[in-house]
């Protein structure tokens, strides 16, 4: 007999809004919903959800509630409504401290941001990292597995917000180098438009930032391991690109800080030793 999970969605917006469609369509999902504007909810229940008429009202009538608001404060309002026995999901990316802080409360909180914004959330895709006990991951899977296309349990409560900020950090980080590429491209005389779609076109093939994530640690890589050669090579043509587009930037009198601080920080990074900074100048 098939086994259905009664769910409560609060917070329709711009990513909460598809997350919730994705429910309303999942086979062995109950879903109920609440928002403050009219138009998101008359669409979910269009979709096969029923409408709530407030969060208490919700919460009650429930077994897992998600919640994608907007802040902290928001949290803690939905929060205040949801009975303890209730597993309460907070999909929003929050403060560190704050789920932790709703479980000593007395409440089964997972906290369970997302990664892939409004396109992964419309098709299903998304990277849900989910902390917290495992029976509550247990009760709450059918709803993240219909919201999302890889569930991560990342530890107890507070690991999913800690793993959605430092792949953020990645993400802005990543942003701010864009930015100072732009400029160096535009100083260059070269067509932004095409550079973005080589951009695009390379991480599909690459992988991107995420093609040097494989170790399960920091620490300093030794010569036998075979992440050594691998990284070496990494990190001889990441210094000479590097060194390349630099000389360029002052040429072009176009200031490049973080260009300047990876070349120093590159190689002991990805965990070699300084002094071993061999001459690796292949392209291939």
């Amino acid at each position: 007999m098939a086994v259905t999970t009664r769910v409560g969605f609060v917070g329709l917006g711009n990513i909460g809004r598809p997350m919730a469609l994705r429910l309303a369509a999942a086979e062995g999902v109950d879903l109920l919903v609440y928002d403050v504007a009219p138009d998101p909810v008359a669409e979910l229940v269009a979709a096969g959800a029923r409408a709530a008429g407030s969060v208490a009202e919700l919460a009650a009538a429930v077994d897992v509630v998600c919640v994608m608001v907007r802040d902290d404060d928001q949290v803690r309002v939905v929060a205040a409504d949801v009975p303890p026995g209730t597993v309460l999901v907070i999909h929003s990316t929050v403060a560190p401290a704050t789920p932790a802080e709703l479980a000593a409360a007395g409440l089964r909180v997972l906290d369970a941001p997302v990664s892939g914004g409004p396109m992964g959330a419309a098709d299903g895709s998304l990277a849900i990292m989910v902390g917290g006990a495992e029976d509550d991951v247990t009760t709450a899977r059918a709803a993240l597995e219909a919201m999302g296309g890889r569930v991560v349990h990342a530890g107890p409560v507070g690991a999913g917000t800690r793993m959605k900020l430092a792949r953020n950090l990645i993400h802005f980080v990543a942003f701010t180098a864009v930015t100072e590429a732009q400029r160096l491209a535009e100083a260059a005389g070269l067509d932004l438009i095409a550079l973005g779609d080589v951009v695009r076109h390379t991480d599909t093939v690459t992988g991107g930032p995420g093609a040097i994530m494989h170790r399960a640690t920091t620490e300093p890589i030794a010569p036998d391991d075979f992440w050594y050669d691998v990284f070496g090579h990494v990190r001889a043509l990441g210094e000479k690109d590097l060194g390349f587009a630099i000389a360029l930037a002052h040429e072009l009198g176009v200031d490049v800080p973080l260009a300047e601080l990876a070349i120093e920080r590159l190689g002991p990074g990805l965990g070699l030793p300084v002094e071993d900074a061999r001459d690796e100048r292949s392209d291939r």
